[in-house]
């Protein structure tokens, strides 16, 4: 059997495959960032979840697709870990932007991935070209989860906020300044923790004129510097990952008219892609 895993920071699936491709198992954990969850974490995390253990044993095939995993220290970390909980199965690691190309495409096109953070890479049809060297949710990731919850909060202490969302905003989440503060500078995860703020605008029953704005000021800044650094962005349609691209559909295809660009696939989640890739071309 064949595990597949699309590890996020905020949460983690796994599908466990049979020699078939049937799924015999739906599952997900916590998430599995090794850039900012720590390691003794990431192995409780997996052996926190009941619904893995079972098949420990009879598992012939582990591959995860992580955010973070784009480098040496991350990859060998989480094949450590991966080697010590699933003993006779063969580990392959690679960054979550694979498993987003497989779950896009097979042809070529541009990938691009929004969810607690963000990403893009050109797909030649073979082989993954990544455009920009990726800083993190601190200094990048435009159009994500930590994105918007950073712009909320500023929002919200610079008073630029309208007054309902304001108050609707101070009912939903603890906003107090040291609290916030806190988890910012002190606790593990502060990306996950500025993502929790975007559900404000996401989950709302309507895109008012301020959240409208917001998003499409997020998602300019997404396709000037995370799409056009591609010169085949004016060739190739461009695909999105991720709750994010899912819920501001009509928002991207309007940001992307100015610039003639052409909008592809929009997944939810990668995972229900990488089955039928796995179906078709793995198994």
């Amino acid at each position: 059997m064949i595990l597949i895993t699309d590890g996020g920071s905020t949460k983690c699936d796994w599908i466990l495959l049979d020699k078939s491709g049937d799924v015999v198992l739906k599952t997900r954990t916590k998430g599995l960032n090794p850039a900012v969850v720590p390691e003794e974490n990431i192995k409780e995390r997996i052996l926190a979840n009941q619904d893995i253990q079972p098949f420990v044993k009879q598992i012939t095939a582990v591959d995860f697709y992580g955010a973070g995993c784009g480098t040496k220290t991350p990859i060998k970390l989480l094949n450590d870990v991966l080697t010590e909980i699933f003993p006779i199965a063969k580990i392959s690691v690679n960054e979550d932007m694979v498993a987003a190309v497989y779950a896009a495409t097979l042809e070529p096109g541009i990938v691009c991935i929004l969810g607690t953070g963000s990403n893009s890479c050109y797909f030649d049809g073979k082989e993954i070209h990544n455009g920009i060297e990726s800083l993190g949710y601190s200094l990048m990731d435009e159009a994500s989860g930590n994105y918007f919850g950073k712009r909320l909060l500023r929002d919200y202490f610079y008073k630029k906020m309208p007054t309902q969302l304001a108050l609707d905003f101070e009912k939903r989440f603890n906003l107090d300044p040291d609290e916030i503060k806190n988890h910012l500078y002190k606790r593990h995860n502060p990306n996950m923790y500025l993502a929790s703020f975007a559900e404000f605008i996401f989950t709302s029953e309507e895109v008012n004129s301020y959240f409208y704005k917001l998003i499409s000021e997020g998602m300019l800044k997404f396709i000037e510097y995370r799409i056009l650094c591609f010169k085949e962005s004016q060739n190739v349609p461009i695909h999105f990952i991720g709750s994010i691209a899912h819920f501001s559909e009509e928002i991207i295809r309007e940001c992307m008219k100015p610039y003639h660009l052409e909008l592809g696939n929009i997944i939810r989640r990668p995972i229900d892609g990488l089955i039928e890739y796995y179906k078709t071309h793995k198994l």
